[in-house]
């Protein structure tokens, strides 16, 4: 450790560029009367998520995690009739480092009532522009993106043939595992690149990716998830869903996510049965999206690292 260490990693400027950045996003949302609430930071239940993974923390002698999104917390509230609502603050993820990762981070989240995904994805951009000043935005599904860039369609490309792609469009020193992988890989290294400087809402993903969204039918028949994900600069900053309601649906992902984690080796902690039962309930028809703060902040100030828009990073916290 060094002397300098108990010093901020963020400038003054940048602090006070933060603020006015969470002032703008709290006035936003009160011009249309969504509601800012508060959901715990500590739980007894960890995300099933394959991709993410919790922080645990000790409570009582009782294993607790460090939540990874207040999604859950947020659906709870929506189920008893809360309403429109959003969280701004402190989210928590294992293995989250890196110039633009933390893992301890500002998140926003919210959600609309009667709203579906493409109903959101305006508001995103509304979002956006207000805070990036931007005006260009462009709306593409996943299977037009895929299909301009890389003339494959995603949705019905045999794994050959998505292999063969990923082989002749990224230098590698492997081979993709799966058909998944291959799809992650051209989106990461080939497609985001390829999106330009504007406000991108990329939509309608394959069905296997939908997490908590509902999957249904698209205009050729194909069965996609109904989420979307907000690009500027090929910069991802927010991932959206048409809300999954279905309780038994939502039991059958939760499972399914614990069996990858027991076939890749994976922590398999218990998943929050409080929101089947907020669902069983009856929570409303809503779109929600989740935006990462510190991110946005990076883009707003034109900084390079995450560092530079948090007082204390990990290394210094």
């Amino acid at each position: 450790m060094t002397s300098d260490h108990w010093h901020p990693s963020a400038t003054g400027a940048a602090l006070r560029q933060r603020a006015a950045l969470l002032a703008k996003i709290r006035h936003f949302f009160s011009q249309r009367q969504v509601l800012e609430v508060e959901v715990p930071v500590l739980s007894h239940r960890a995300t099933s998520d394959p991709h993410i993974e919790s922080i645990p923390a000790e409570y009582c002698g009782n294993t607790s995690y460090l939540a990874t999104s207040p999604e859950f917390g947020l659906k709870r509230l929506l189920a008893a009739g809360i309403g429109d609502c959003y969280y701004l603050g402190k989210a928590f993820r294992q293995g989250e480092c890196g110039r633009r990762h933390n893992p301890e981070f500002t998140l926003l989240e919210w959600y609309r009532c009667g709203w579906d995904d493409r109903r959101l994805m305006l508001e995103v951009a509304e979002l956006l522009g207000l805070v990036l000043d931007i005006s260009q935005v462009q709306s593409l599904s996943y299977r037009a993106l895929f299909l301009r860039e890389l003339q494959l369609d995603p949705h019905s490309a045999s794994d050959t043939e998505l292999t063969a792609c990923v082989k002749r469009t990224i230098a590698l020193s492997f081979t993709p595992g799966n058909r998944a992988e291959c799809l992650d890989l051209l989106m990461s290294h080939r497609l985001e690149p390829s999106m330009g400087e504007g406000i991108t809402l990329l939509y309608d993903f394959p069905a296997h990716q939908a997490a908590l969204a509902k999957v249904v039918a698209d205009e050729q028949g194909t069965p996609v998830a109904r989420r979307f994900e907000a690009y500027v600069g090929g910069v991802e900053l927010a991932n959206g869903y048409w809300e999954l309601t279905d309780s038994a649906e939502q039991l059958q992902r939760f499972q399914a996510d614990l069996q990858y984690r027991r076939s890749h080796s994976r922590p398999t902690p218990p998943f929050d049965e409080r929101l089947l039962l907020a669902l069983q309930a009856g929570m409303p028809e809503c779109a929600g999206v989740a935006l990462g703060v510190d991110r946005l902040m990076m883009l707003a100030g034109g900084y390079g690292s995450i560092e530079e828009v948090i007082a204390f990073p990990i290394g210094r916290a």
